[in-house]
Order: C-alpha cells, then structure tokens, then sequence
C-alpha cells in the first residue's frame, strides 16, 4: 500500500458503494437479532447461530455511526446554517421514528404489556439512550436507541465540522488514531472506573459497563469524530491505496476476533480499524468509477430503504415471532421450531421487512423530506435517488453539477 498525496481524489456527488454497505450493515442487524430471537429447536445449529451472528448488531451499528461521519463531512457544503442542517435531520429521522414508535405501541398493546411511561417519552424524544437502565435503553421499538446516539452526533456536528476543518492534512492520520485509541481504550476504562456487579444477563458484565461502551452516545461519538477524519484525509489526498477485496478481508477478521475476544470489546474495539479502512475504500472505488457488486442497481435500492428497514426489522422479527405461540425459554419471543420451518420464518420475516421498509420508505420518509426539508413551504421536487452520499440528504433536490449532495451513511438514515 503506498500513500495517495499528489493531489486530492475528485469529488463526485454520488457514492453509490456506500449505500449498498448500508443494507449490509442493516441486514448484519437483522442476522443479530434473528439469532437472539431462538427460532431453532436444535441445540447446535441455536446457539451455533448464537455465537457465530452475535457480534452482527455490534459490527452493524459501529459502521453506521463511522459511515455517519464519514459522508456528512464528504458532502458539507461551505456556509451550511447549523439551523438548517439540524432541520433536515430532523425531518429526515424523525417522521420514521414516530410511524414505528406508534405501530410499536399498537404491538406492545396486542402482546398484552406495558413500556412504560416515562420509558415511552423518552424514547420519543430520543433521549432514551442516556439513561444507564435496560427498560429505557430497549423500551418501545427497541433499535431506536442508536437515533439517541445520533441526535448528539448531529447537534455536534457543526463544531466538529469547523474543528475537523482546521487540522492540518498532515496532521489528519495522527487524529484519526487518537480517535481510534479512544474508541480501544473504553472498554478497560469503563472496567476501572464502573462497578462489575451484578453481572448481566448478555455477558460478563454489568449493565452499567455495557451501557457505558455500547450505549452512552458520548463514548460513541468517537466513532462519528472517526468517520468526519476519514472523509477530510479522503479529500485532501491523504488516503492510502487499499483494494476494496483487501478491506472487506479485514473487516471479516475483525469480526473473527471479535467472537473470541473480551465481551466490552466486541461492541467497538475489535472491528473499529477494519471498518474505518472499508468505508473510504468503497468511496474511493467509486471516485475511481469502478463497478462493484456494492454499487449495482439493486443494492442500491436496498441501501435507499435501509433506514427503514433498521427500523422495522426488529418489530416484524419479535412480534412475528410472538405470534405464533408462547416462547420456550426467557431469550426468546416465541416457539423453537426444526431447522426448515426457523429458516423459512426467518426468510419470512426478511421479506416482509424488506417490503414494509419500502412502503415506509415511498409514503413516509421521502413525501416529508419533499414537504419539510427545504426551506420554502411549498412542495419541493423528489429528491435524487438515494446512493451513499445522499443517506441524508443535506435538500431535496438532487445535486447540481460541482455540488456535494449532504448526508449522513447511518442508521439513522436513507
């Protein structure tokens, strides 16, 4: 590998790659919770899938929140107002957010329980995240925590932006890896500083200690910081020249690791390095107008309803699963069943995702970006297809010649 310093790599308006990573992230998601939801009666192949998917959510939500970073920065416009910036998230996120707030409240209500008052408002103000208790952390639509995370991420990012902006390009590789150090570093800190007991029931650890590495949006908002560092070392020409295939190997090792390795290190530690590598490869791949499987038509439509597909998948896999009986054991939220019948279910529940997301996608999320997200009042244009640098587009209309369409790559998006 040798370093890329000539000159900066043009800066195209679409990264369509990075989309298609976004579903796979989204479906790394899913595969996580599909093995936590026990759908197999068989021993081996139930706690084999256990084992085997167990880190995907960590890997998944690691790489939104770097990838959020990344492309917000990639797409930051000079002179963008902070008010106008935080409106657009906001449109974008939150009518989402409310739609499957509301459907989980119909679901939790269906299934004869309660989330909780307090636990309810919170999580609707998104601020569900910074309270170290698992009934808020997972309380309504479960996945929503991350939003938490980033609604700090996008209140933060204006400073950040103007700091990030002001580090000289030689300096930008020594950041990043203080920022990765950082993200390493949790872990023992939270082990020294927060109590160990009483031990919960995801691993050796407290609650509290969980909370603090996997939760608690400050700790995460090194990976967001990691991500913004990436793009300017992008675009100042800083990047070194390593092959997508060559990245991708490095994230599966990274997860390999992960399985093995202390459990406070599988939420960020093992997989940080792997994926701040894979998210400028598969931009600069499409800075060097390479085909990939990543940029092909139909990951890119996966990668355009990922956000809502994040937010549902979760809701179709749990309640899906309640559905059809009571659960044989406390982890789970239904029946164990053979191995044809979980797979089919599973493939179901894909499906139905897949295509709720959709829906969700076209009658939610792209009409209130068209009706809201620009400053005047009137309808504005559709937005351009979705791509990668668009996962939260900054307006409404596609991007002008020269322009950087803005977003954010996370799971907050689409």
């Amino acid at each position: 590998m040798s370093t890329q310093e000539a000159s900066p790599l043009p800066h195209p308006a679409r990264l369509p790659s990075l989309t298609g990573l976004r579903f796979l992230a989204a479906a790394l998601v899913f595969l996580f919770h599909s093995s936590i939801a026990q759908v197999f009666s068989a021993p081996p192949l139930r706690y084999g899938f256990l084992f085997v998917a167990g880190g995907g959510g960590f890997v998944g939500v690691s790489f939104f929140f770097v990838l959020s970073g990344y492309v917000l920065t990639w797409s930051s416009r000079p002179g963008s107002r902070p008010a106008g910036f935080w409106r657009r998230r906001f449109v974008k996120i939150f009518p989402n957010h409310v739609v499957t707030f509301v459907i989980a409240l119909v679901l939790i209500s269906w299934a004869g329980e309660s989330s909780g008052l307090w636990q309810s408002v919170t999580n609707l103000l998104l601020l569900h995240a910074w309270i170290p208790e698992y009934s808020y952390m997972v309380s309504v639509n479960a996945v929503s925590w991350s939003l938490s995370a980033e609604a700090l991420f996008y209140l933060a990012f204006p400073l950040l932006s103007t700091v990030v902006g002001r580090i000289r390009p030689g300096r930008l590789w020594w950041w990043a890896g203080a920022a990765i150090v950082g993200v390493v570093l949790a872990p023992p800190a939270v082990q020294a500083l927060l109590p160990d007991q009483p031990q919960w029931s995801w691993g050796p650890a407290s609650f509290t200690q969980i909370w603090s590495v996997y939760a608690f949006p400050p700790v995460r908002l090194l990976e967001f910081a990691l991500g913004m560092l990436l793009a300017r070392i992008v675009l100042t020409g800083r990047w070194i020249r390593l092959p997508l295939p060559a990245a991708f190997l490095l994230v599966l090792a990274g997860y390999g690791a992960s399985l093995f390795a202390p459990f406070l290190y599988r939420f960020a530690a093992c997989t940080v390095i792997p994926l701040a590598l894979l998210i400028p490869a598969a931009a600069a791949a499409d800075v060097q107008g390479r085909r990939t499987v990543l940029n092909t038509r139909v990951m890119v439509w996966l990668g355009e309803i990922s956000f809502a597909f994040y937010l549902v998948h979760g809701l179709v896999l749990a309640y899906g699963h309640r559905a059809f009986g009571p659960p044989t054991n406390a982890f789970s939220s239904g029946p164990a069943w053979s191995t044809p019948v979980g797979l089919g279910f599973l493939l179901a529940c894909f499906t139905v995702a897949v295509l709720l997301s959709w829906a969700l996608h076209v009658l939610v999320e792209r009409p209130a970006m068209r009706r809201w997200a620009s400053r005047s009042a009137a309808p504005a244009p559709a937005p351009a297809p979705d791509d990668g640098s668009q996962v939260l587009p900054e307006g409404v209309i596609g991007p002008r010649a020269g322009s950087r369409p803005e977003g954010d790559g996370s799971a907050a998006d689409a």
